[in-house]
């Protein structure tokens, strides 16, 4: 499990694609591999991976930590499109004591979604995002969801997608404020609307059966 707050941003070191695998490694401060496990689960752009390996050198700032990612997870994520010199967002797991300040999020990712239109001034911007019908009646004006791994609120919804308010901070920690048009990132919808939604299409379906 994940807050959505990410901690920082990860650069990939490679991501070779091998017999229908994904060998993925990235490099990190070494302050965030500090009391890794091998199987630990870190959230790589929202989609919760499990480390096969990593090495934390004694004179280097910096380590690296290694993933493989499965065809399925290629269909449905950005991280196909990784290659070198490319930023992530890293989140560890939640641990007991965490603070939460984001919203409850699972790393397993819905679908990808498509920039459209990127508006910046000096101190804001604005995303709009293209979203299949699919997963876009879980998206709700002001509510949660889950964009690259990032916990944001949901700005003004249309029939296609639905736009985004970062401030500054956002942009920074991110690599959101790295986006250009037409770039695709990861869409993880907030469960609990999810199942709200649902629940009431079966209920209303349900009372129009005979």
């Amino acid at each position: 499990m994940f807050t959505g707050i990410i901690q920082t941003q990860a650069t990939v070191i490679s991501a070779n694609k091998s017999e229908g695998v994904l060998r993925l490694i990235l490099s990190v401060e070494r302050g965030y591999l500090g009391h890794l496990d091998l199987g630990a689960s870190i959230a790589i752009n929202g989609c919760c991976l499990t480390v096969v390996n990593y090495e934390i050198p004694q004179q280097d700032v910096v380590g690296q930590v290694s993933f493989d990612v499965i065809d399925e997870t290629l269909l449905l994520t950005n991280l196909g499109n990784l290659r070198r010199g490319m930023k992530v967002n890293f989140e560890r797991s939640v641990t007991f004591g965490t603070e939460l300040g984001g919203h409850i999020v699972s790393g397993h990712i819905h679908d990808t979604a498509k920039v459209i239109k990127i508006e910046r001034t000096e101190n804001n911007c604005k995303i709009r995002l293209a979203l299949p019908a699919t997963w876009l009646k879980y998206v709700m004006y002001k509510g949660f969801i889950a964009v690259n791994g990032a916990s944001l609120t949901v700005g003004k919804v249309e029939d296609d997608g639905f736009w985004l308010h970062l401030i500054p901070e956002t942009l920074q920690i991110t690599n959101i404020g790295r986006l250009d048009e037409g770039d695709a990132v990861n869409i993880e919808v907030d469960q609990q609307t999810m199942t709200i939604v649902n629940t009431v299409e079966n209920y209303l379906r349900n009372q129009q059966s005979p």
